[in-house]
């Protein structure tokens, strides 16, 4: 175990509304370790937008207690829990820059409303903007830039305050596939460059097994299944944490089967022949209804869905076959 960044204890927040009370986020405890990128997945509703905003007291929890590093910051008087802030940067799903200030000047206002001299902002927002790839750029207009672009600007605008931790509310929601993975890459590169702990909150599982190294999943405010991607990713636990994990895959509810089996290979299983030698040793063909292959954290890790035979003593065979063989096999037919 490393050092914990962030730990929250206990931590809920309810709501009050003319129609009652509405628990967002529901006694959840949760550590995040220095140098993580860790992702917080969860459908529309499950509360993760509460919950990062409770990391930086944005929100104020009802119960519980929010530590960053290790400094309970529940407890902090204003001006205490103001600087503190400045170690925690935050990108979001519409980029939120100011649009009558060119790029330069975006990057350095929050710098200049700390204190920084206009001298000092500019050097640090040329620097940043460079990180980012958006140099030439400088003097240029939000209203002039893609969505990719503005979201680098704001990349640039948290950089450039020196922050340890990175926290992204559905930062690439609104940008295409290929602009969402040059983000990401940036974001991966952020994390490795500077040191930042990076926290990132989607409801997309693409987004997780692309760039986060553990996850969490919350489900109706509760915190459901915490652990590696790759855990998540190979053995899903909880129905819910299934529904993500399998969502690429639910078109293959409209292919009647009386059973299919979902099995993954990692690196190291994906060289056998598996399937190849089960329909031999067996005598009975496997129809391949879904399969995919994709790098999660650095491996490749891949899936495929399994029609099994209609044979209840075969299908039973195989299922133990693939269990025997760890590849994380589990039959897949409640997904809806």
């Amino acid at each position: 175990m490393g050092e914990a960044i962030i730990r929250l204890e206990n931590v809920s927040k309810t709501f009050s509304s003319g129609q009652g009370n509405v628990e967002a986020v529901r006694n959840i405890n949760l550590e995040i370790e220095k140098g993580d990128i860790f992702g917080i997945i969860g459908l529309s509703g499950a509360g993760k937008s509460t919950l990062v905003r409770c990391l930086n007291l944005l929100e104020r929890p009802t119960e519980g207690r929010v530590f960053i590093g290790g400094k309970d910051i529940t407890v902090m008087k204003p001006k205490e829990l103001s600087i503190l802030r400045r170690d925690i940067g935050m990108i979001f799903q519409h980029f939120n820059l100011l649009m009558q200030r060119t790029v330069l000047d975006n990057v350095t206002f929050p710098l200049e409303i700390a204190g920084e001299s206009k001298k000092e902002a500019r050097k640090k927002a040329v620097k940043f903007l460079e990180t980012v790839g958006l140099a030439e750029k400088k003097e240029a207009y939000p209203a002039q830039l893609s969505g990719g672009q503005k979201q680098r600007v704001a990349i640039a605008r948290v950089l450039a305050s020196d922050p340890r931790i990175l926290l992204c509310d559905e930062a690439t929601s609104a940008l295409d596939p290929q602009t969402t993975k040059s983000i990401l890459e940036l974001i991966k590169d952020i994390n490795r460059n500077y040191g930042i702990t990076v926290v990132i909150i989607t409801h997309e599982m693409s987004v997780v097994q692309e760039i986060c190294n553990k996850v969490a999943v919350l489900d109706h405010g509760n915190l459901i299944e915490k652990g590696t991607v790759e855990e998540l990713f190979r053995s899903p636990k909880t129905e819910e944490a299934k529904k993500l994990v399998f969502s690429e895959t639910a078109h293959i509810r409209h292919m009647h089967s009386s059973r299919q089996i979902r099995v993954v290979f990692d690196g190291k299983s994906a060289f056998e022949p598996i399937i190849g030698n089960i329909t031999l040793e067996l005598k009975t063909p496997v129809n391949i209804l879904y399969a995919n292959t994709q790098t999660i954290n650095g491996n490749a890790e891949g899936e495929m869905i399994l029609q099994l035979p209609d044979n209840k003593e075969i299908a039973d065979k195989m299922v133990d076959y693939f269990k025997e063989k760890n590849l994380g096999a589990e039959e897949v037919n409640y997904v809806d």
